[in-house]
């Protein structure tokens, strides 16, 4: 649990300033920046927009460390990610990943698959953070950018952004990143189908008539529209909030009612006997904020 000093601050790597300093690694410029826009928020913003903010050896690398910090930080509720100039993220950089040197030392087949598993982990963690994810899309989205996406909790994007699976038309399966788990529990196997087989684009109107978005949203309005369902998050209790989420997405792989409720009977026994439960309880009968201790 983090003192009450260090929760005026940011974990290492991070500022509660606009425009700060971006989290990278040692030899190479930022693909990321992470700020706190409001207490309780981080926001990682995908910065090299020249580039279509794809995903090479430094974006996943630096983007799995900012990971790693806003799971460890208590004091961070929700996490915000969005993207620079006309892309959330358009998938892998096709020009080069970044790891010739890594080639020449292990040998192609085997640093072909460790770069597989890097990014399919990259998507895991996003998936399993310990606090929801809204994405914020802002532009084009595909292949890996597609499957950042739906490892999130909440989406919105706005009327000009394009998703495409992305996978199949570089030559690829395009069951990749996890997107052959994720999409069709999302949206349904049949749209699903059409969407990976054909490779094409869609517009946010059909995601968010798929269910993929929550809403398409103006892009003056798109980072309030965040904040704000951040702000209606963190209304609720901080464990209450974190195992909704695993709840969620464990129940998509449960075989069955019975071993759901089974999961859900814990989680309930957890929470109720939390000091924050009772908390929540007492601010809705005196009709004021709750102050949540995380305990």
């Amino acid at each position: 649990m983090t003192t009450p000093a260090a929760r005026d601050t940011a974990p290492t790597g991070f500022s509660t300033a606009e425009g700060i300093a971006p989290a990278q690694t040692a030899s190479t410029e930022a693909s990321i920046r992470a700020d706190r826009p409001e207490p309780g928020v981080t926001r990682i913003t995908f910065c090299r927009p020249e580039r279509m903010n794809t995903a090479d050896i430094d974006f996943v690398a630096q983007l799995k460390a900012a990971l790693a910090e806003v799971d460890a930080d208590l004091d961070t509720r929700v996490l915000v990610l969005t993207g620079q100039g006309r892309a959330f993220c358009a998938g892998l950089n096709l020009t080069g990943y970044g790891d010739e040197d890594l080639i020449d030392e292990q040998g192609l087949l085997p640093r072909a698959m460790g770069r597989q598993k890097e990014i399919a982990d990259l998507v895991a963690r996003i998936r399993g953070l310990r606090v929801p994810v809204i994405a914020a899309v802002n532009g084009a989205t595909a292949g890996v950018g597609l499957s950042i996406l739906c490892a999130s909790d909440v989406r919105y994007a706005v009327p000009d952004a394009n998703f495409a699976v992305g996978y199949i038309r570089a030559g690829f399966s395009a069951c990749d990143m996890g997107l052959s788990w994720l999409l069709p529990r999302i949206i349904g196997a049949a749209r699903a189908q059409e969407l990976m087989l054909t490779g094409r684009r869609f517009t946010p109107a059909e995601a968010a008539s798929f269910g993929l978005l929550a809403a398409v949203v103006e892009p003056d309005e798109l980072m309030d529209r965040a904040l704000e369902t951040a702000r209606q998050i963190m209304l609720n209790a901080p464990i209450s909030v974190e195992f909704t989420k695993e709840g969620l997405w464990k129940s998509l792989e449960i075989p069955s009612f019975e071993a759901a409720v089974e999961f859900e009977n814990r989680q309930q026994i957890y929470t109720a006997l939390t000091e924050d439960r009772a908390e929540a309880t007492a601010s809705f009968l005196e009709k004021r904020a709750p102050v949540y201790r995380r305990r």
